[in-house]
């Protein structure tokens, strides 16, 4: 088993950056695949971004390609959210979860681990 804990959200002007991290503890990060999550007021949770095992392959959602990317440092065992550009509409609860399966995946029901979230609020 594996315990997330995400940081680094925080209240930032629309145009501006933040980076959230996902420590893990419990066990080693490397042998999960993990993905970014976010859930707005009155809305799903949603997908936002995906990584490998090793960090070769990752996903976006639509929505964020160009202006997120995901990494991860398997020596420290944390995941990054880098996010540029940010619009109000990211405002939202942000959510690393760990997946057991090897190939990344947008489906948060294939999750198998969650952290308990971290506020972003762009405002405008």
């Amino acid at each position: 088993q594996v315990q997330l804990v995400e940081s680094g959200g925080g209240l930032v002007q629309a145009g501006g950056s933040l980076r959230l991290s996902c420590a893990a503890s419990g066990r080693t990060l490397s042998m999960y695949s993990m993905g970014w999550f976010r859930q707005a007021p009155g809305k799903e949770r949603e997908f936002v971004a995906g990584i490998s095992r090793s960090g070769d392959s990752t996903r976006y959602a639509d929505s964020v390609k160009g202006r997120f990317t995901i990494s991860r440092d398997n020596a420290k065992n944390t995941g990054f959210l880098q996010m540029n550009s940010l619009k109000p509409e990211d405002t939202a609860v942000y959510y690393c979860a760990a997946n057991r399966d090897a190939p990344v995946t947008i489906t948060r029901e294939r999750y198998d681990y969650w952290g308990q979230g971290t506020q972003v609020t762009v405002s405008s």
